[in-house]
């Protein structure tokens, strides 16, 4: 039997049972048959995940989200389920869960998230779907199971702007990713998460800015992309659901752990690799606020020659003396660095202006003799003269 045709007997045979289910939060709950073949479902689809190349791996940045996460748990539900948080190099903001307690973040959300209090928010609401057994209540709440499945593929089959996460996500993974729980269970875990973010410590009012980033993102975007995340009434509902709970269970509640410096340590690197996987995508307007972080964040050589990348490429005259200073002062950091050179003759070039295009072009080439370009780059020179 195919490891779908399992689920959707698992799933069929649970048509009956409760959604009345006890939190796992401690040793007295045990996972039910269904339940059972969830997690292993889930296991399952995790591999297959992990062995696509789209893990985004950076040991010190999972370790810190880790780090984070564990505060927001006691150790009693960590025996229960071995929470783990891992990163997926893609630009869209997401995150989801399964049910056995693996996280996994896209680096688009890492990318824009400003402090450590947004990401204990959005962690708790991840780990709250694994306490609450959200996973095993929706399948069993659902009631046209087979129609439910065969949506789940055929909203998998047209999401060309997730990437290779379209051919990965089995149906676990894409209830979590794609169409994300009823509006119930979703607020349950918003009010969970936040509660455990208080609990820790952290500042109660960056909660509704993690949604605020998450609408600006839909909104620049114009985002067609089916991710739970994405889903613009949705986050407007959640933000609400929050802003709400400032008011009324956190009213006397000011102040708090942010943990800002050491958030943007960890993340830098994030931010830098995000802003290159949105320019290659055609995102210009989130390549150029990634690129414009980064170089807030470190005076980098690289940072610099992103950023007049991404204004050369978006093609707009206005922009072209803005993208030859971030080339210029990519140049000024590390006169070694060969690409803000390459970069820099191609905009002279766009801009008719061959003398120094070909300068650029040719410092260029001297720098990096060994070019895979070389022969594209000849061309220009050769055009220049």
């Amino acid at each position: 039997m195919t490891p779908a045709r399992a689920l959707l007997a698992a799933v069929l045979l649970a048509g009956c049972a409760t959604t009345n289910l006890a939190p796992l939060t401690g040793a007295g709950t045990a996972l039910e048959g269904d339940e059972q073949r969830l997690w292993r479902r889930s296991e399952e689809e995790q591999r297959a995940l992990d062995q696509s190349g789209l893990l985004y791996r950076h040991e010190e940045l999972e370790t810190y989200l880790n780090d984070v996460a564990r505060r927001l748990q006691p150790a009693e539900v960590y025996q229960r389920i071995p929470f783990r948080v891992r990163v997926l190099s893609n630009p869209r903001l997401n995150a989801f869960a399964f049910p056995n307690g693996v996280i996994y973040v896209h680096t688009g959300l890492l990318a824009r998230l400003d402090n450590e209090a947004q990401l204990a928010v959005l962690l708790g609401h991840e780990m709250t779907h694994a306490t609450h057994r959200h996973a095993v209540k929706e399948f069993r709440e659902t009631k046209n199971k087979r129609a439910w499945l065969a949506s789940v593929q055929t909203t998998l089959g047209g999401v060309p702007g997730i990437g290779g996460l379209a051919g990965v996500l089995g149906e676990i993974g894409a209830t979590a990713a794609v169409t994300g729980y009823s509006r119930d269970l979703e607020r349950q875990a918003d009010v969970e998460g936040l509660r455990h973010g208080v609990a820790a410590g952290y500042d109660p009012a960056e909660a509704p800015k993690l949604f605020h980033v998450l609408e600006r993102d839909v909104q620049q975007e114009k985002a067609q992309v089916p991710l739970f995340y994405a889903t613009h009434p949705r986050l407007q509902e959640r933000r609400a659901t929050i802003e709400d709970m400032l008011r009324t269970d956190y009213r006397d509640r000011t102040g708090g752990l942010t943990n800002a410096a050491v958030f943007r340590k960890k993340t830098t690197p994030v931010v830098f690799d995000n802003a290159w996987m949105d320019l290659k995508a055609g995102r210009f307007d989130a390549a150029q606020h990634g690129a414009e972080k980064y170089v807030t964040l470190t005076n980098d050589a690289r940072g610099h020659y992103l950023l007049g990348e991404v204004l050369r490429q978006k093609g707009e005259r206005a922009m072209a003396d803005q993208a030859i200073t971030h080339y210029k002062r990519a140049i000024a950091v590390d006169r070694a660095y060969p690409d803000p050179h390459r970069g820099l003759g191609l905009l002279h070039f766009q801009l008719a202006q061959k003398p120094q295009a070909r300068r650029a072009l040719e410092t260029y080439l001297s720098l990096s003799p060994q070019a895979s370009d070389r022969a594209y780059i000849e061309d220009y020179i050769k055009l220049c003269k």
